[in-house]
């Protein structure tokens, strides 16, 4: 740079070297678009808003109008999309940020130390001059372990029978997440009785979830598995019976756990359950995830609990004691997923159905 000057001197005192060839500060910068340009393409926006007859006043189209003005120099397409967005007349692009780690609402499961097997029934299957199917389905949240049992219709009888089984096999997990059905949950006539499957999983240290009302996005991972089944066994043959199509599923599982055999050795430690499955509670926490309302408000076991009032329309968990009916609510938030305060501590008494038969 010191040598470029001197030659530009070329041995001459710098007050007397002329200069004028050389751009001033205060003259227009060669590579920026004029004003008078950014004037017109400004107006043609506005006016194409207003009287363009099929409603297109973006960049293109500004672009066109003024190349049938035959204006010199003609900027690019990106040239007039990035005034228009510097004068904030095009709406930003969302932002989307980075999802959350799974099982975000859960430390235990967001740090990857304990594993989840989440459980849904898939209904509304029936075979061609046949009954009807339901199928209750599990997988596990980081090691894909799945499984699947068709049946003409899934009892809590079955759900009992057929998660203990699974359990047993292949060690029970840190929490089972359930969604709101009564087979799961309890029956309604009974507001304040937790189901028998709660009672199972309390028994065998499960913590048991239940997922909010109407969302999906907490059901993911067994939604993706409930849809691949059906794709992969349901529609890729025609079933007579529930038997046939209990033959054409276990194959399909036995041949997913072999794809997922890495996965599932890699995954959390599962709990080894005794010979002789446990009658009492081990653990007594049973946990729901709730949005609030306007008011801050949400709705657990058929009442209406105060979280907080500058908590509106926001996610809470809530963790319940089985025993001495205490309840947690911490909020929760996908932005800040290790962000979850105590919100407010109550007490909700409950009752519990016990899951086996001969104490029914």
């Amino acid at each position: 740079m010191v040598s470029k000057w001197v030659r530009r001197a070329q041995g001459r005192r710098l007050d007397r070297v002329d200069w004028s060839d050389r751009p001033r500060g205060n003259v227009h910068p060669p590579n920026q678009t004029p004003r008078s340009i950014v004037q017109r393409i400004l107006q043609l926006r506005a006016w194409l808003k207003h009287h363009c007859p099929l409603g297109e006043y973006g960049a293109a189209a500004i672009r066109a109008r003024l190349q049938a003005e035959h204006l010199r120099p003609l900027p690019a397409t990106r040239t007039i999309g990035r005034l228009l967005v510097r004068h904030d007349l095009v709406q930003r692009q969302r932002v989307r940020r980075p999802a959350p780690p799974p099982g975000w609402y859960l430390p235990a499961l967001a740090d990857g130390q304990a594993e989840l097997d989440a459980v849904d029934i898939v209904e509304g299957l029936v075979i061609r001059r046949g009954s009807e199917v339901q199928v209750l389905n599990t997988i596990s949240l980081y090691g894909s372990l799945a499984a699947s049992w068709p049946q003409s219709t899934v009892h809590t009888t079955d759900v009992l029978d057929c998660l203990s089984t699974h359990w047993r096999r292949f060690g029970a997990p840190h929490y089972a997440q359930f969604d709101n059905d009564t087979r799961f949950h309890g029956p309604h006539r009974h507001p304040d009785c937790l189901g028998r499957v709660v009672h199972l999983c309390l028994c065998l240290g499960v913590v048991p979830l239940f997922v909010p009302p109407q969302e999906t996005g907490f059901q993911a991972k067994i939604e993706s598995y409930n849809h691949l089944w059906q794709q992969k066994v349901w529609q890729r043959w025609r079933h007579r019976s529930v038997p046939a199509l209990r033959q054409r599923s276990d194959p399909f599982v036995a041949a997913h756990r072999a794809k997922h055999a890495p996965r599932i050795e890699a995954a959390p430690t599962r709990l080894a359950l005794p010979r002789a499955l446990p009658r009492e509670p081990i653990q007594p926490w049973v946990l729901f995830l709730r949005r609030t309302d306007d008011r801050g408000q949400l709705r657990l076991l058929h009442q209406t609990l105060r979280a907080d009032r500058h908590w509106p329309h926001r996610l809470v968990r809530a963790e319940l004691h089985a025993r001495s009916g205490e309840l947690r609510l911490y909020a929760l938030r996908r932005r800040d997923p290790a962000w979850q305060p105590l919100l407010r501590t109550t007490h909700l008494e409950v009752k519990l159905s016990v899951w086996h038969r001969d104490q029914s």
